[in-house]
């Protein structure tokens, strides 16, 4: 655990854990003894509490009072609480490095300071189970098979379940096994599972040996413990144990002193929730664990029976445990033992009753002398039998060992539980909490139970907080509808129980900050009418403004998801109509203040919100379930690509960080052979696919989300790359020659010939009209499923055919085939279909951007007239004309969408680099162009002009980005000027270094500051290329410069002489800087420029598909002329949109809208396709070695149990022939002696019975 491993970390932190536990002496008490009470048995020389009189005080000595009339020391009236002394950190030295918690404590502390101490400062993990493990003290022999049971069976079923284990934690008896099996298991575990088993050690203070090594009043971080005779049994901590509490009554040397606040502690625990801050089912389950034991033991098992504690007896360990187990077993057979008054409120024992206890007393104790007290606890006892459990762990496996424990708790909860609540009920939630998903699917899951939505909604909520998706999976196959389960209340509670160390809680955080505060200013009338008595509703209010919402995760969802698709949840708040900001978060906060009516209804898309959570909070195993469950395969992974890829950006820890961009690649992989499959499956549909809007992810598609998602594997694909393809084209064959297109730039009227091939769409018409008259006419015209919007003649058909809906004007469902107008005449179609191509748009742009460079270069060195009042030339004006008529288009772009507000077109404009790239060109022009207008700022204006050139010609580089050689290209010239910009840096460095040593060594004092500017910087630059004036900087060479030592010409600007002192060293750095420079610094640009070139090379060609995307969809949408005759176009879109309100129709190639019927029906194909995929995914899985090599182990063990199995079913069968052997033997003993007559004597005697084979019925 990370916050263990801090507090655990190196010793600069020591100071800060010290300071942070100093008020652990304020709150924890130790107990000392105040009142000498004297041993009988040791002359005066001891206490009663085991302490010598030396080591009492002058107080507890003198109070001859007391003690004449005490007979029997008392922890509680004989001792005072003091500040503990003995707290921190143990180091075992020369054992291991790990140090564990310990705290000196007095026995009557409250459990609930002590638990909420190694939660929150000892950060110990919370259980999923409690085993407190009693007996098998002091120097008590363990027997192997019990070793065993502890080791194979109690630590690993602790390691599955994420227990701790509740011991003395002394290096004696059982405590010893239990914490060298935790040493066994931890280090053969896994780092994962490292921390889930966690064993305390609860011991008495009195008896820990070399305990003085612990005390310091400030505490100890860490107090150095030395453990003398390891090997031997003694009461030395054992350092296995992760934390110890140290029980002080006060006195030294006894034990039992940790009995009544062991007692305590468990009880408490057993009343805690488990999972994450205390979001499980159910509470803690604690199970004692009897092992061995002496009379000392009764008591403890007595007190904890009474919390209806449940405890496992392991029969066959000797001592207590065999009595308990003979007590339960044979007394509770014979007849005639109940109790005599079991309608009483205080039933009785009977006498027969008592009898039998007092003889298996007598049988297990023959030493002890107070059995009476004894045959009374061993009958308390025998009244809570129902919460006691046997186990013979000599006789079993102890593989099995936590289906022993499942089985005990589940036992012992049904004495506990109502009549109306379901018996399994207590069982799927232990198997919830210990993880335990084998143990659910043999004995809960297995079709022998009717599960109820009722009896499975809680411990779906525990299962999805704690992320267990293997529940999830078990749930939804066996009755819980997620329809039903998921309402939108339980969409926030989810997201309220995401632990604060995520990103994801404090992005949360940041948006509710958003809301309250700007709640501040909504008005209080709601608030000022309420009564101040109401003290429950004004917390519920206080309350319900600083809760998650729906609001504060769609501000999380709007953070990652951007402009790629509209906002979630706002329909369900009533703010998707609200514009501004403010105004929504005070609709959200008035909403609030109300009763919350919306948590109650159902969520839209349960699978698709759920997969959300499981995203953001980087859950690999769960969100890849909730895609599998969720429709819309191929969207919702990229979805899921997009938000982690985002979400890595905002993480900072490193190891997070990479596992998001893991999961991110997975699901675009996913989404990249999902598209595969259905691109194999149906070319057509495949198309619809990519371009489908979905109304799960915020009316977005998959090529809009894949954009966002930089998916360039999926854009990859070869079915994307033909669907852009074919828009690129448009209705034009796309082996069409590039000559061809622009010979008919010029000559339009060869589009009309067959210079040009165009696709043919009659013959899919006509089989689309063949088909629709075959099936059901208002089938086909409530949807286009299978057609696919390629062209404006695509569009064109689809509209007239009514089976496209555009966002103003729905398609109207249900109605015949509406009357189908005359097609337009082949003149007019043909000349559209040529210039709407994208293809045509992008060559006109590109011819006419050739001819405004060589226009602007034509002004410049040509026709670049005075400023006014002289004339401009003809061509700077139509220069000044095309240019305005590229910034109206700019503006179109950057402003006016069809699809999105102005905002987000805005903000998606400004994203792109070569839109900026633009920005930047017209801005310089402007700026050039009002300076040329003025006589004082002429010569800037034109040094702009000229500078904005380079600018516009630069721009070349985004058009053929296109070609298919250039393109990826260019994507590396790209990557590589990011390292020029770091070898710049290096050069900067060493030439700032050079040149100023350089020009201070050369000249004493030169205040000329251009020329200091030029030999510091400029010069050095150049001697990288070999301008070296070795005149100038060897004062050995003739410099034909004439110059001066008066300092009065060289400060009027006249050229300083060189110095001749210190050239020596001129000469030496200039060596040094050309060595540098030039061999070094060079071959290191050209290393970094090699490697970048291999790295992008292998992947040169999916980027440049990738970006490819972009530059179709800004020709698409582009009009069809290029400036400057783009203004005709732009005054037409302005007719037709502003005044004419026609929607456009180009937008529809990139989103398609479907009804519903035909939604459904492609979502049904696409989700099989998913599953074929999948089907075919778990066949390879399954035959991988490493699956082979599971399934083998796993029959391994199977064959192992039954052999197991086996072999104790034949010990039971020799053991029962060995008892018919001797039954016939006396049977025919009988028959002879009554041959004979009951006179006479036995010919012979009677049979000696021969010992049996122990079995399971005998040894009880």
């Amino acid at each position: 655990m990370k916050d263990t491993g801090e507090v655990r970390g190196s010793t600069d932190k020591l100071s800060k854990s010290e300071k942070d536990q100093t008020w652990i002496a304020k709150i924890y008490k130790k107990r000392v003894c105040t009142t000498f009470v004297e041993d009988s048995f040791s002359n005066g020389a001891l206490c009663q509490c085991g302490g010598a009189r030396d080591a009492h005080s002058s107080v507890a000595l003198g109070d001859y009072f007391s003690t004449a009339i005490v007979n029997r020391w008392d922890s509680a009236q004989h001792s005072s609480e003091y500040p503990t002394d003995a707290f921190g950190e143990v180091q075992f030295a020369g054992a291991s490095k790990r140090h564990s918690q310990f705290l000196r404590l007095s026995w009557d502390t409250q459990p609930s300071m002590v638990y909420n101490l190694m939660r929150t400062h000892w950060h110990l993990p919370v259980p999923n189970l409690v085993v407190s493990v009693v007996g098998g003290e002091g120097r008590t022999k363990v027997k192997t098979w019990v070793r065993e049971v502890l080791r194979q069976g109690l630590v690993k079923a602790a390691q599955r379940a994420g227990a701790w284990i509740i011991t003395t934690g002394l290096r004696e008896g059982v405590g010893r096994c239990v914490g060298e099996a935790v040493r066994d298991h931890a280090t053969a575990a896994s780092s994962d599972s490292l921390n889930k088993v966690v064993a305390v050690g609860v011991a008495p203070w009195g008896i820990v040996h070399n305990r003085e090594q612990l005390v310091n009043p400030k505490g100890s971080f860490p107090a150095k413990y030395y453990v003398q005779n390891p090997v031997r049994d003694s009461c030395c901590l054992d350092n296995n144990y992760q934390s110890f509490l140290l029980v002080d009554d006060g006195s030294v040397g006894r034990r039992g002193g940790d009995t009544v606040f062991r007692a305590k502690l468990e009880d408490y625990i057993s009343h805690q929730r488990t999972g994450i801050w205390g979001s499980g089912t159910i509470d803690i389950p604690v199970l004692c664990m009897l092992i061995s034991g002496d009379t000392s033991s009764l008591e403890r098992m007595d007190l904890s029976l009474k919390n209806s504690m449940p405890w496992l007896v392991l029969a066959g360990s000797g001592g207590l445990a065999d009595f308990v187990a003979d007590l339960l077993e044979n007394v509770s057979a014979a007849p005639g033992f109940q109790s005599s008054s079991e309608g009483d409120g205080e039933p009785g024992p009977s006498v027969d009753l008592k009898e039998k206890v007092a003889e298996r007393v007598k049988k297990h104790f023959p030493a002890e002398s107070a059995s009476d007290k004894l045959v009374e606890r061993a009958l308390s006892i025998y009244q809570c039998r129902d919460l006691i459990s046997i186990h013979y762990g000599e006789q079993e496996s102890p593989t099995d060992f936590d289906t022993v424990l499942l089985k005990a708790l589940v036992g012992a909860s049904k004495q506990r539980t109502s009549v109306e609540a379901s018996p399994y009920n207590e069982e799927l939630k232990l198997a919830v909490a210990w993880n335990r998903v084998d143990i659910a699917k043999s004995e809960l899951f297995n079709g022998d139970i009717q599960w109820r939505y009722e009896d499975l909604k809680d411990s779906m909520t525990d299962v999805l907080i704690n992320d267990k998706p293997q529940f999830v999976q078990l749930f939804t196959e066996n009755g819980l509808n997620i329809t039903e389960y998921l309402t939108y209340g339980r969409l926030e509670q989810l997201y309220r129980s995401v632990p604060d160390s995520t990103l994801l809680y404090q992005l949360l955080q940041r948006r509710l900050v958003v809301r309250t505060g700007t709640a501040a200013t909504v008005p209080a009338a709601t608030s000022e009418s309420k009564s101040p008595f109401t003290g429950p509703e004004e917390d519920f209010q206080s309350r319900s403004q600083t809760d998650i919402t729906l609001f504060e995760i769609s501000g999380v969802l709007d953070l990652l998801l951007g402009d790629t698709c509209q906002p979630f949840y706002y329909d369900i708040l009533g703010i998707s109509q609200i514009s501004s900001r403010r105004k929504a978060v005070k609709h959200v906060s008035r909403l609030l203040c109300e009763n919350r009516s919306y948590q109650n209804q159902r969520c839209f898309y349960p699978w698709a919100s759920l997969f959300i959570w499981a995203v953001l909070q980087n859950r690999t195993e769960m969100a890849t379930f909730f895609w599998e469950m969720a429709g819309e395969s191929v969207l919702t992974a990229l979805s899921g690509c997009k938000m982690l890829r985002e979400l890595s950006k905002l993480e900072s820890e490193t190891e997070i960080k990479l596992s998001m961009k893991e999961l991110a690649q997975t699901f675009e992989n996913l989404a990249h052979d999902i598209f595969s499959s259905c691109y194999r499956s149906d070319e057509s549909r495949s198309f619809d696919l990519l371009i489908r809007k979905s109304p799960v992810w915020g009316s977005t598609t998959c090529l809009q989300m894949g954009m966002g998602a930089d998916a360039r594997i999926f854009f990859s694909h070869d079915g994307v790359q033909s669907f852009l393809s074919q828009i690129w084209w448009g209705d034009m064959q796309r082996d069409t020659a590039v000559w061809k297109l622009l010979l008919t730039f010029f000559c339009p009227f060869l589009c009309y010939t067959n210079f040009i091939s165009f696709r043919e769409n009659g013959n899919r018409q006509e089989e689309e009209e063949g088909s629709s008259s075959d099936e059901d006419p208002s089938r086909d015209s409530d949807n286009h499923y299978g057609t696919t919007i390629f062209s404006f003649s695509d569009i064109k058909h689809i509209e007239v055919d009514g089976q496209l809906s555009s966002p103003r004007s729905p398609s109207i469902k249900g109605v015949p085939e509406p009357y189908r107008p005359p097609q337009r005449p082949f003149i007019l179609s043909r000349w559209r279909q040529f210039w709407f191509a994208p293809v045509t748009a992008f060559l006109g742009n590109v011819l006419m951007y050739f001819l405004f460079l060589i226009l602007y270069a034509f002004v410049l060195l040509l026709d670049f007239k005075k400023p006014p009042p002289s004339n401009l030339a003809v061509s700077e004006c139509l220069l000044y004309f095309w240019v305005f008529t590229i910034v109206c288009e700019e503006i179109r772009e950057g402003f006016f969408s069809d699809v999105m507000t102005w905002r987000q077109r805005l903000r998606v404009y400004i994203q792109d680099v070569w839109n900026k790239f633009d920005i930047l060109a017209i801005t310089l022009f402007l700026l050039g162009l009002i300076c040329r207008m003025f006589e004082w700022s002429y010569e800037y204006g034109r040094e702009l002009l000229c500078v904005d050139f380079m600018v516009f010609t630069l721009r070349l580089i985004h058009i053929f980005a296109i070609h298919k050689r250039l393109g990826p290209k260019i994507i590396i010239v790209g990557k590589m000027m990011k390292d020029v910009f770091f070898f710049l840096f290096f050069l900067g460095v060493w030439i700032m270094a050079y040149g100023v040593a350089n020009q201070a060594l050369l000249y004493r004092h030169d205040p000329n500051f251009d020329r200091i500017f030029r030999r510091v910087f400029y010069r050095p630059y150049l001697h990288i290329y070999g301008q070296i004036p070795v005149e100038e900087v060897d004062v050995k060479k003739v410099w034909d410069v004439e110059c001066t030592d008066n300092q009065t010409l060289v400060d009027g600007g006249a050229e300083q002489c060189r110095n001749l002192n210190g050239n020596w060293l001129v000469v030496i750095l200039l060596m040094i800087y050309l060595l540098v420079t030039n061999i070094l610094l060079i071959n290191l640009l050209i290393a970094m420029f090699s490697n970048t070139f291999t790295e992008v090379q292998a992947n040169s060609e999916s980027y440049w598909k990738f970006q490819r995307y972009n530059l179709i969809v800004e020709y698409h949408s582009k009009p069809s002329l290029a400036p400057p005759f783009i203004i005709f176009s732009h005054i037409n879109l302005i007719i037709k949109r502003k005044i004419r309100k026609v929607p456009s129709v180009k937008v529809q190639h990139f989103v398609l809208q479907l009804s519903k019927k035909a939604a459904n029906r492609l979502m049904t194909w696409e989700t099989i396709q998913k599953e074929d995929f999948l089907t075919a995914q778990n066949k390879i899985q399954k035959s991988s070695d490493s699956e082979r090599l599971k399934r083998m182990s796993a029959k391994m063990d199977s064959v192992v149990k039954h052999m197991t199995e086996n072999r104790d079913l034949d010990q039971r069968l020799r053991a029962l022939e060995n008892e018919m052997e001797n039954c016939s033997n006396a049977l025919r003993w009988i028959v002879d002696t009554l041959a004979e007559g009951g006179a006479f004597k036995p010919p012979r005697p009677p049979p000696t019975f021969r010992d049996g084979v122990p079995s399971s019925s005998g040894s009880s």
